[in-house]
């Protein structure tokens, strides 16, 4: 068949087949033809046809779409009135096409498929002796689109290299195999994707869907082929939210994009979702049913990112700095591009760029500017937890309020903990190895699951839920008055060693404070950092921002206060009351006794080598 018969959409009634067709009428013969023909497929209503839904007399096969006299002038002597509705057609914000009302072949389906129109209606045959059916439409089901076309792959739409280029996750349609004709304009059409008289594939497909193939030779998404969703052998048959519906195919990478989608009628219209609720596309699998970890579980720990609390909220194309506050497993997984998480026990961070399952993810730079795609871990979370209006307030009152993270990560900060960058406090000699000065963190090194596999356990890796709050993968005891235990700052003592600070390594009445007078850590440090157009790198190095729920100001020949000021390394003074006592420049000095202790540490363990 020419290229040019192709994509004029004369490809699904071709000559050949047709004049077959017709030769057999001719002889009256109803033998079973080829897989792919027409013959005793589900498009063949004669009574002999092998479905419900057929003729009561009528033995002849074409008749019912073709007929050779008194066919409407449209090609190919069609023999059916073209329905007049008015269709609902596909909407989404994030589709670049523009849809019109169905037009050319694709009428030609629906003047069966919209089960408006009778289907013994021929214009072949008097209107007043239309063929006798066992269903005078088409019922309802599968079969029958209606006319509501949102919930259907779109069609309609002009695919040619305007739309390519504008959407970069579309293949340019001259490469786009040949099996998928468009029609005169190069529109796209039903007998794009369905040949009416070819059932070979099912469905009347003219490309198989095993592995979403159909799909992707017109969709190119970004990291699809090493993606999870594409190589996995799981099988289907677990899956939890739907059981009653099987899927076509045995295992994930068989349905590929159908373990999600639905071509036609599907329950979420924009972007043609299996479900309604866009988390239950996830969490029907990621549920222990079918994916490895049982993330469903996860999220309902004491502390966690629940998507189920808002539902309908999350868009593709919202604005992070606008948006209503939710979560969505979207929000931070791109279901085209995520790979498997090998990452099991390891010695310090995970390092801070993008890993397999959050691949192709949008996110916002450290410096604010929205991206498609981020390339650091703390990008994705800056979405929600930076410049967003409804992002959360931060419970602890501190000296200085800042809940915009991305602001207290920045680098030119006075204090910082080091995520967007390095830090090079010499004050800091309590790291555990291979924790050094100017190593980096990540924001999962702190916010992840109490049983992640990173640090020995046995769930998911990632901060889905926790037992501790907010979303930590270790305890953290903020309350004063805290008997300190290596359970009750577990989260600090992840990365700083106990046996330093309770030292007083770095201050000189570290044990006092926290041993002593049972002030937690948070009663002098705050977690993230102090922006540097609130604080000063005098009043707030190392972390320093007070909790005022502990620390009160106290008398001062320059007023009441609460002030802390750094005069040097490991040097500093404090003017606040806590605990009932006040400090008026109340100074300490371990730039001598923490450097010995330190040494001494050293050359102990150089001695006993």
């Amino acid at each position: 068949m020419s290229t040019r018969n192709r994509h004029y959409g004369l490809a699904p009634w071709s000559a050949p087949i047709f004049a077959g067709a017709l030769a057999l009428l001719v002889i009256g013969s109803h033998a079973a033809l080829a897989e792919d023909s027409v013959v005793h497929s589900k498009h063949d209503l004669s009574a002999q046809g092998p479905g419900p839904i057929r003729g009561v007399h009528e033995n002849e096969i074409c008749i019912f779409c073709h007929a050779p006299h008194n066919a409407a002038p449209q090609t190919p002597l069609w023999n059916r009135e073209n329905p007049i509705t008015h269709y609902r057609i596909y909407e989404s914000s994030t589709i670049d096409a523009r849809i019109d009302q169905p037009s050319g072949a694709s009428k030609m389906c629906l003047s069966c498929h919209d089960g408006s129109m009778a289907l013994g209606n021929v214009l072949s045959r008097p209107s007043t002796h239309p063929f006798v059916m066992t269903a005078r439409t088409i019922p309802p089901g599968t079969a029958d689109l209606t006319n509501d076309l949102s919930d259907d792959h779109p069609i309609g739409f002009r695919y040619d290299r305007a739309l390519s280029n504008i959407d970069r996750q579309l293949r340019a349609p001259e490469v786009v195999t040949e099996e998928l004709p468009l029609g005169r304009h190069g529109e796209m059409h039903c007998t794009t994707c369905h040949d009416p008289h070819n059932n070979q594939l099912g469905d009347f497909l003219r490309v198989t869907d095993r592995m979403g193939m159909v799909c992707l030779s017109c969709h190119d998404r970004d990291g699809w082929k090493h993606a999870a969703h594409a190589v996995s052998n799981k099988r289907t048959s677990g899956r939890v939210v739907d059981p009653s519906e099987r899927l076509k195919y045995a295992t994930v990478s068989g349905n590929g994009c159908l373990s999600c989608h639905k071509i036609h009628s599907a329950p979420k219209r924009e972007r043609l979702l299996r479900f309604r609720r866009e988390e239950e596309g996830c969490l029907n699998c990621h549920s222990g049913a079918v994916a490895a970890f049982n993330i469903a579980s996860e999220i309902n720990k004491r502390s966690g990112h629940d998507d189920r609390r808002l539902t309908g909220v999350h868009d593709p194309a919202e604005n992070p700095f606008t948006m209503r506050r939710h979560v969505e497993c979207v929000d931070c997984h791109n279901p085209h591009a995520a790979e498997p998480n090998h990452i099991g026990v390891v010695r310090g961070t995970l390092g801070p760029t993008v890993k397999g399952p959050n691949l192709h993810v949008s996110g916002v730079t450290i410096s604010g500017r929205e991206i498609d795609q981020a390339k650091f871990g703390y990008e994705i979370c800056l979405k929600c937890h930076a410049d967003s209006v409804t992002r959360e307030q931060d419970d602890t009152p501190r000296q200085v309020s800042q809940s915009n993270t991305r602001l207290q990560f920045q680098t030119s900060n006075p204090s910082f903990h080091p995520v967007a960058g390095p830090r090079r406090n010499r004050d800091v000699v309590s790291l555990i190895p291979p924790l050094r000065v100017g190593s980096m963190i990540t924001c999962t090194d702190c916010h992840n699951s109490d049983n992640a596999r990173f640090m020995g356990g046995s769930g998911p890796n990632g901060p889905h839920g926790s037992i501790f709050e907010p979303l930590l993968v270790r305890n953290y005891e903020t309350d004063d008055l805290t008997s300190e235990s290596a359970e009750a700052f577990a989260l600090c003592y992840g990365c700083h060693s106990r046996e330093s600070i309770l030292g007083d390594d770095s201050f000189s009445l570290h044990r006092r404070h926290i041993v002593g007078s049972g002030a937690p850590c948070s009663a002098c440090h705050t977690a993230h950092g102090v922006s540097r157009s609130q604080g000063n790198s005098t009043n707030h190095s190392s972390l320093i921002n007070f909790d005022l729920s502990i620390v009160f100001p106290a008398d001062s020949p320059n007023g009441r206060r609460i002030e802390y000021m750094d005069t040097g390394r490991l040097a500093g003074n404090c003017t606040l009351t806590c605990h009932g006592l006040t400090h008026v420049s109340f100074p300490y000095n371990n730039r001598t006794t923490g450097a010995s202790r330190v040494q001494s540490k050293r050359e102990g363990k150089r001695g006993r080598r």
